[in-house]
């Protein structure tokens, strides 16, 4: 990396900087925060860069599935980094499993939020299939990566351990589909995975299971309630919250495989991602709602943090702002909120679009940045100190490990390939009924 912007990554540096020089920096810069925000006792990352934050397991998967890239761009020893991948990993395989309300999950699964030092359930939160799925997904990439003897063989048994025990079958609830979760005193939630979601990769790990398996029935349920769309005269599976098109793509390469659905509609999910990026570009270029700031280079609506309460705009119109708000285009909601790092984690699908959208809002909102790491959300037509307007303060975890696998899946596909090679995502996605493709090769 040249060192000027290993030293110096502000927005301005960047936003002028080469492409490769512009990736090598908001990558590495990325992945620091596992460096910063990872407990050195039990291997847990912080859901944000706020004081006293706790554990997010989803976000402690995607620092799992971070340090082989860390290995291989030369940011992380080998050793270092699997040191770090075990300590996470024995903490959990010797973590509490019980229907306590303070354990730290329960058959196999995790709670959504755990403490950082001790790894008890946080925030009174729900036991969280999604979670724990990403989570897993997290282990068993580190583990497909260090598959060297001594302890990188002790660290796939964890791994592989971790997986089996997760008892995806007791999750089906009464209408067959997955539940989004259990609480201690009340049972599964009365909330179940259908319809396009990011739950994608929970389907394939639940159906891919030796030990308890998800019923293939399930998938069926998950799929049923897809709702397909046309856009441009192009079918589109719907989803309006960007992310929801990326973090099952951030470990399995969908390019060339579909399954029953996507095979009808004549299209697969790596171009129905693009579609999705298209959509958002569109919406933000129209305007609908005359916030400001949007535009072909400016969008990326998607859950994220906000502004609360109700607020005057830079107009003059009054607002009612609901905080964190899983924000979607082209239905909405849509309050002016934007995620700063999402047109870069859409490199793999749209490259052209998703630099040019990363340079401007660097040139255009140069306190998105911190640290050379993108905050969280930012509102420019909420009027404030800067022209961000209103600025999230925090660093999310999601959003940084996102960023790192998205820019090295574009880069080199080193994380596409890793999971293109674990036997039981080829087993998830043929029971879900994929076929065609890197699906075909031995």
């Amino acid at each position: 990396m040249n060192l000027a912007l290993q030293h110096n990554l502000t927005s301005e540096t960047l936003a002028y900087a080469s492409d490769s020089a512009l990736c090598d920096a908001l990558q590495q810069a990325a992945f620091n925060y596992f460096i910063d925000y990872t407990d050195a006792q039990t291997g847990l990352v912080a859901d944000a860069s706020s004081p006293n934050t706790p554990c997010s397991i989803a976000a402690t998967g995607f620092g799992l599935a971070c340090l082989p890239v860390a290995v291989e761009r030369g940011w992380m020893t080998r050793d270092a980094a699997l040191e770090r991948a075990l300590t996470t990993l024995r903490f959990l395989a010797g973590s509490r499993q019980s229907r306590d309300a303070d354990a730290t999950g329960y058959r196999g699964f995790f709670y959504h939020f755990l403490e950082m030092k001790t790894g008890l359930r946080a925030w009174r939160c729900e036991l969280s299939l999604i979670d724990t799925a990403l989570l897993l997904a997290g282990a068993l990439t580190a583990a497909a990566y260090f598959h060297r003897s001594g302890g990188e063989a002790e660290l796939r048994e964890l791994a592989d351990m971790l997986y089996a025990r997760a008892n995806w079958q007791w999750a089906v609830d009464g209408e067959g589909a997955l539940a989004l979760g259990w609480k201690p005193r009340t049972g599964l939630l009365p909330y179940r995975w259908e319809g396009y979601s990011e739950a994608l990769i929970l389907y394939v790990m639940a159906l891919a299971s030796r030990s308890y398996p998800a019923p293939p029935e399930s998938y069926h349920h998950f799929a049923r309630r897809c709702d397909w769309q046309e856009i441009d005269g192009k079918p589109f599976l719907y989803a309006g919250p960007l992310f929801i098109h990326l973090f099952s793509h951030a470990f399995i390469d969908f390019r060339g495989i579909a399954d029953g659905m996507c095979r009808d509609q004549g299209v697969d999910l790596f171009q129905n991602t693009q579609t999705a990026i298209a959509v958002q570009r569109d919406y933000a270029t129209r305007n609908p709602h005359g916030f400001k700031g949007y535009g072909a280079h400016c969008w990326g609506l998607t859950a994220c943090d906000g502004p609360q309460r109700s607020r005057r705009l830079f107009d003059g119109r009054r607002l009612d702002f609901a905080g964190y708000l899983a924000r979607g285009a082209p239905f909405g909601p849509d309050d002016g909120t934007l995620a700063p790092w999402a047109p870069l984690a859409c490199l793999p699908f749209a490259p052209d679009a998703a630099l040019a959208g990363t340079r401007h809002l660097l040139s255009t909102y140069p306190n998105i940045l911190r640290d050379g790491q993108f905050l969280g959300s930012f509102n420019p037509s909420v009027p404030g100190p800067g022209p961000e307007g209103w600025l999230d303060d925090r660093t999310v975890g999601l959003d940084q490990g996102l960023l790192v696998l998205m820019l090295e899946n574009h880069r080199t596909g080193l994380i596409w390939e890793l999971m293109r090679g674990i036997p039981l995502i080829r087993r998830g996605l043929g029971v879900a009924g994929f076929e065609g493709g890197w699906l075909e090769q031995a």
